[in-house]
């Protein structure tokens, strides 16, 4: 199985980040309606191309990573957030989101924050499991805060701390 390589994402990867991110939606992550033509850009002021993190698998973008600030506030500045993780489909099960996580942590470290955290709907299973085997806590919930698909969900709140570097 080969190992997935990270490295910062480039303008020229638009085109092919918003192609898996509307390849792999779906309400059991997303809270956004599924994206309708026209698309908007993948790289935005919210979420520029220095906060993503892009994956390969032998040399094919497998998936992503944002990772931004939590808030604008400069008292938060030592918290980094992920704000999206994606793996298409083919890529799944081959270390793509640990690895990219790991890569995040480190990043974050670099920038010299202290935590990181994330936000992630309690039906997401899976995506729970892998955050937790990687060190992430329930820091909280917001009971019945989405209502997707006729059902509601919770939003449940998670971090961890980040060692110095």
């Amino acid at each position: 199985m080969p190992t997935p390589h990270i490295r910062p994402a480039r303008l020229d990867d638009e085109e092919a980040l918003g192609l898996l991110d509307r390849a792999v939606w779906s309400h059991l992550h997303a809270v956004q309606p599924r994206p309708e033509p026209p698309y908007e850009p993948f790289f935005s002021g919210r979420d520029p191309a220095q906060d993503c993190l892009v994956a390969e698998l032998d040399g094919v973008l497998a998936g992503y990573l944002r990772l931004g600030t939590a808030t604008s506030l400069a008292c938060n500045a030592h918290v980094r957030m992920i704000r999206g993780l994606a793996v298409a489909e083919e890529a799944r099960g081959q270390g793509v989101a640990r690895t990219l996580l790991r890569a995040a942590g480190e990043e974050a470290r670099r920038q010299g924050a202290r935590r990181i955290t994330l936000r992630v709907l309690a039906h997401n299973t899976a995506a729970r499991k892998l955050y937790e085997s990687e060190g992430f806590v329930v820091e909280g919930v917001l009971p019945e805060e989405f209502f997707l698909d006729g059902v509601y969900v919770d939003d449940v709140f998670m971090g961890r701390s980040l060692p110095p570097v």
